[in-house]
């Protein structure tokens, strides 16, 4: 409840983006508009023996520029890469929010950020530092760099906040995750500013080889639905959104992007590897519930689409069991297909992903479907965008370990 005895509504005032397809929003959007793939080769020397030899990375990122007007944080410069991914979506959300710093009431703002993997090209560079070069001692920041709540902690420092500030490990649900505890702080009047959102960096050999090991990536690309699939593609990347309460971005008169609407959470107990249609199924309901929606009301899914030959049918298995007769009046895409699975930032950078989509009533494609699964059999708006009044949409993470969210964002309430 909010501090007036009533349920404040939760919109969103600012997002950031670093992915491997644009490092910024702008860019991140433009390439999806262009059905760009930020998928490519690993020629560094550290990848020569590895099981596959692709992924999607965000090039030429300099994080001594993007990150030179910081002043609080001290650290930030020795901090891991997944931290300056992060840190450069904050910068870019908090300016795009017009949120001016210091913030008013430090206590009355959170910092939430997801990690699946945390400085997990530290850890291995300190590994081969000790035990294969012989050095030493590792780096004395290794610490801080390596725990996957260093992202929340530096943004929380750089900007000055005091109150809720951790980080979530729900593998591609995280984010997510983050979105709706940051969402529900606001509604409750925990908070009136949620700085929230994901961020990895873990194209490493180790990962590599792990996600190998149990089937999940590809040597060809990511390609949902299709029947070409053979599993998704590793990613880097963070998305950050400033969520307030419409109450605070009123008062000063900040620029509202779309509404928090419905958030739905849930865990599949029965497993941890494939994603459980009943267990996806819930999770979607719980959102329009929560949103106090009917099915009929969504007008686009931005889907967990993986590329995984059991995940993209459940999925798909899943919106037809939710929505029925509408499930074939709806636009479904996976932006996957362009940006790579990014671990604890996606569902972060698909939200952004669908905000625009409403803001510029447009949907993204799903590129690469060629020729379409006869079991995948929605409108995965094949290889091109187009265009499509979108009131309501929905966005779905159906994470490794059985972590389930589903978020529904609409239209900024003063437009609905």
């Amino acid at each position: 409840m909010g501090r007036t005895g009533r349920v404040n509504r939760v919109v969103v005032t600012g997002m950031g983006a670093v992915t491997s397809v644009g490092q910024d929003v702008e860019t991140f959007w433009s390439s999806l508009k262009q059905g760009k793939c930020g998928v490519n080769s690993l020629e560094a020397p550290e990848f020569q023996d590895a099981p596959i030899r692709i992924a999607a990375q965000v090039k030429e990122f300099d994080h001594s520029a993007r990150l030179k007007n910081w002043k609080r944080d001290r650290t930030i410069m020795q901090a891991e890469r997944f931290s300056w991914l992060a840190a450069a979506a904050a910068s870019e959300a908090i300016f795009d929010a017009k949120l001016e710093m210091p913030l008013s009431i430090p206590a009355r703002a959170a910092s939430i950020i997801s990690s699946a993997l945390g400085g997990q090209i530290s850890g291995e560079k300190a590994c081969r530092d000790r035990f294969i070069d012989h050095k030493r001692a590792v780096h004395p920041m290794l610490l801080p760099r390596i725990v996957c709540s260093s992202a929340s902690a530096h943004v929380g420092i750089e900007y000055g906040v005091e109150g809720p500030t951790f980080s979530i490990c729900s593998a591609g649900a995280g984010a997510a995750q983050a979105i709706s505890i940051g969402r529900d702080y606001i509604r409750q009047g925990v908070c009136d500013v949620a700085i929230v959102g994901g961020t990895d960096s873990s194209i490493t050999f180790g990962a590599l080889l792990a996600s190998h090991a149990l089937k999940l990536i590809s040597p060809d690309g990511c390609f949902p639905f299709a029947k070409k699939r053979s599993g998704t593609v590793i990613a880097e990347g963070a998305g950050i959104l400033v969520l307030e309460s419409l109450e605070h971005a009123e008062a000063r008169s900040a620029p509202i992007l779309a509404e928090v609407c419905g958030v739905g959470m849930s865990f599949d107990c029965t497993g941890m590897l494939s994603v459980d249609p009943e267990a996806a199924a819930a999770t979607m309901r719980f959102a329009l519930h929560d949103a106090g929606l009917q099915p009929s009301a969504i007008d686009y899914v931005n889907a967990n689409g993986t590329a995984t030959q059991v995940n993209d049918v459940n999925e798909t298995q899943a919106i037809k069991s939710v929505f029925g007769n509408h499930a074939n009046e709806l636009g479904v895409s996976s932006t996957k297909s362009m940006h790579g699975h990014a671990l604890g930032a996606t569902s972060a950078i698909e939200a952004i992903a669908c905000v625009r989509a409403i803001n510029e009533a447009w949907m993204p494609p799903t590129i690469g479907l060629d020729v379409q699964d006869p079991s995948c059999d929605l409108d995965y708006v094949p290889n091109v965008g187009r265009p499509k009044d979108l009131k309501y949409v929905m966005s779905n993470s159906f994470a490794l370990g059985g972590f389930n969210a589903a978020l529904v964002l609409g239209p900024p309430p003063s437009y609905a």
